[in-house]
């Protein structure tokens, strides 16, 4: 390496977050390519501090990045606590924050305060403009699943109740068996009849997610819809995501477009929407293609109603850390994808995925 580069894995503080952006088996590679890596103790990571220790990771406090010497790269998944000091410190971690999201100066602005660095995850891109590492697959499939689980649940409850809080499972095979048999339950109800799913962003990698997950929990192909950018070049409202019974929304908003759905195609008597997926999550986003709602969601609070006036029942999903319900596998699909750009950071004033990053915070930071 050019020079030592020391990595500081900070602890997840968002409430049931279990993701990590660094696994134990990545941990190693870095130590074993000559990085130093501090891991802070956890109280809601899915992998156990011993398992960090045993490949050779320096164990530290929960926390005690802040008062970290300056030249350790921190490392994280979601955004930090909303506090205001300085931020002195190299961070790499998904800051939510260069879409005009919701309080973004806020959470961009302690960067330069402190003479800080912002690299998001979110905009780690190679040279044919993809992101580097990305949790769309999970996400997806996540997303489908208390897709599933939020339409099952209302085959077989009446409408004065919402779905109950859900916990990360250790594995798919458990999530899989767990919803099966919910919908299974639901089926009996209602006749055997499976919910018509409609997915849009179907050809990336989070469309693919949900799309495997309908298929794996046993809805039949015909079942499931598949659009992309072509389907929806025409523009919305559209038709067709009234008259399914789930729809799953993977895209990733770029730019401003019309609706897919809204109050006035939702407002109909023969309306057999009940579920919505928004795993893109863009609550706060003056663009967002479904203008239906405004809280994001948690997972122990997964869904909301959509207040319509004709129609069944309807609620949206929009949990930003979808992964997070399987952690274990979506943190080392990630950090495995992350691993060639992270063996570049001794590099990163000349390594090209780096230098496109401090651009692009440098352009927004401009911004402030």
């Amino acid at each position: 390496m050019s020079q030592p580069v020391t990595i500081h894995l900070r602890a997840e503080t968002k409430p049931l977050e279990h993701r990590a952006a660094l696994t134990p088996t990545t941990t190693k590679q870095l130590l074993d390519a000559g990085f130093k890596v501090y891991v802070e103790e956890s109280s809601q990571s899915i992998f156990q501090t011993k398992e960090y220790e045993e490949v050779g990771a320096t164990i530290v406090p929960e926390g005690s990045w802040k008062s970290a010497p300056a030249d350790r790269i921190i490392l994280g998944l979601k955004e930090l606590p909303e506090e205001t000091f300085p931020l002195i410190h190299e961070h790499v971690q998904f800051a939510h924050c260069y879409k005009d999201q919701g309080g973004w100066k806020d959470v961009l602005s302690r960067f330069p305060a402190g003479k800080g660095t912002l690299y998001d995850l979110e905009f780690l891109e190679n040279d044919q403009g993809r992101r580097v590492a990305a949790f769309g697959y999970y996400a997806g499939f996540a997303g489908a699943a208390i897709g599933v689980l939020d339409w099952a649940f209302k085959q077989t409850h009446s409408d004065n109740e919402n779905l109950p809080g859900v916990q990360p499972y250790p594995n798919e095979d458990a999530l899989i068996s767990d919803v099966k048999k919910q919908l299974d339950l639901a089926l009996a109800k209602n006749g055997g009849a499976y919910p018509t799913t409609l997915v849009i962003g179907a050809l990336g990698r989070c469309g693919s997610g949900a799309i495997d997950f309908f298929k794996k929990v046993g809805i039949p192909e015909a079942n499931i819809a598949k659009w992309d950018m072509a389907e929806t070049a025409k523009g919305g409202p559209f038709q067709e995501i009234v008259q399914s019974d789930i729809f799953v929304n993977c895209i990733y908003l770029s730019q401003p477009i019309p609706p897919f759905i809204d109050f006035s195609s939702l407002n109909v008597e023969d309306r057999r929407l009940r579920t919505i997926v928004d795993v893109s999550a863009d609550t706060t986003n003056p663009h967002n293609p479904i203008p239906v709602y405004t809280i994001a969601t948690v997972f122990n609070d997964p869904t909301v109603p959509v207040e319509t006036t004709k129609g069944p029942k309807l609620s949206v999903c929009s949990i930003d850390h979808l992964p997070s319900l399987l952690p274990r596998e979506a943190s080392e699909f990630f950090s495995r994808d992350l691993m060639p750009s992270l063996l570049e950071l001794p590099n990163r004033h000349t390594a090209p995925v780096w230098v496109r990053a401090k651009q692009l915070f440098d352009k927004h930071v401009a911004r402030l």
